[in-house]
């Protein structure tokens, strides 16, 4: 019960920003959103959250039975792989610990099950951990679409969402830096309220010091 209250009243994110149905890693970097008001709203925060993003977009089964080391690594996936896209959006150079936890995660992954032997079965060949085994494959699969993200096309299109506080990442279409309509009707506003606040300074200027009364 505690559980599913706590997960109802959790704040409901903004849809996938543009881009994200192309790449999940960008989804993926996109997976902790901090919203107006600085609330913050971690897709990941739990083994059960976790495992429903990965079987939502196709990378785990849905009776994987994740763990927390498991969503404590998909996490920190995360981490880097943002780290690598503010990078590339901000024009600085890829940050040396996450290009080696993105090159980690896309060589660990197993090809094939192993060979195991045992009393009374002999030879066999099976995963030493079946979970461990599929969240292997899931961060190679997000970690070689990061990778195809930064290297391909797309990556000049890739920009930090332009309304604040948001920190989610885009793909740009045209002009457009907001990573929903939500945060373009906030970046709107907020322009409009500081050219009337602007306006209103320069007049309050042009006529002097109020006088007391």
């Amino acid at each position: 019960m505690t559980e599913s209250v706590r997960e109802t009243d959790r704040p409901v994110p903004p849809p996938p920003a543009p881009g994200a149905e192309r790449h999940p890693a960008l989804d993926l970097a996109n997976s902790a959103v901090t919203l107006p008001g600085g609330q913050h709203v971690d897709l990941l925060d739990t083994p059960a959250a976790a495992q429903d993003w990965l079987v939502r977009r196709g990378l785990a089964p849905a009776d994987a039975d994740l763990r927390e080391t498991c969503a404590t690594r998909l996490r920190a996936l995360r981490e880097r792989i943002r780290a690598l896209l503010a990078a590339r959006a901000e024009d600085r150079p890829a940050p040396a610990d996450a290009l080696e936890a993105v090159n980690e995660a896309l060589t660990r992954a197993p090809a094939a099950s192993l060979l195991h032997w045992s009393p009374g079965r002999g030879l066999y060949r099976a995963a030493a951990h079946p979970t461990t085994q599929i969240v292997e494959h899931a961060l190679a699969a997000l970690a070689a679409d990061a990778a195809d993200l930064l290297t391909g096309p797309d990556a000049d299109r890739l920009t930090a969402c332009g309304s604040a506080p948001c920190n989610r990442y885009l793909l740009r279409h045209g002009r457009r830096h907001w990573c929903s309509t939500r945060c373009g009707d906030r970046a709107r506003a907020a322009r409009a309220y500081a050219r009337r606040t602007g306006r209103g300074e320069e007049e309050q200027a042009a006529r002097g010091p109020a006088e007391c009364t």
